[in-house]
C-alpha cells in the first residue's frame, strides 16, 4: 500500500467553501481502480490547513489511475483554486516501524 500526503493551505475564508468541495469531489476520486481511501483533517493549531492522506494500492493507481483519468479535470477545477502556495504531494511505501 502506497499513503500520498498531502498539507492543504486553504486561501483565508475559504476553508467552508473547500470542505463542501472536497465531499462533492470524493466520488471522483474513489471511483480510480486501487483508491482504497481519504482523509482530509483540519490543523488544529493553524487555521485554514488540513492534511490529506490517500491510500492506493499502487503509486500507478494514484499517478496514471486518477491523475491521468477523464475524472482529473473535474477534481482540479472543483480543489485546486483553493490552494495557497499550491501543496507538494509526496508518496510514502510501507512503514519501517508500526505500533
Amino acid at each position: 500500500m502506497i499513503v500520498e500526503q498531502a498539507i492543504l493551505s486553504i486561501r483565508a475564508g475559504q476553508a467552508q467553501a473547500f470542505e463542501e468541495a472536497m465531499r462533492q469531489a470524493l466520488p471522483l476520486i474513489s471511483a480510480t481502480p486501487g483508491f482504497m481511501g481519504l482523509e482530509v483533517r483540519p490543523c488544529m493549531e493553524t487555521e485554514n490547513r488540513y492534511l490529506l492522506l490517500v491510500r492506493w494500492e499502487t503509486l500507478e493507481a494514484h499517478t496514471a489511475g486518477f491523475r491521468g483519468s477523464d475524472r482529473y479535470p473535474r477534481w482540479k477545477a472543483l480543489l485546486h483554486h483553493f490552494y495557497d502556495p499550491f501543496p507538494l504531494v509526496e508518496h510514502y511505501g510501507e512503514p519501517v516501524a508500526k505500533a
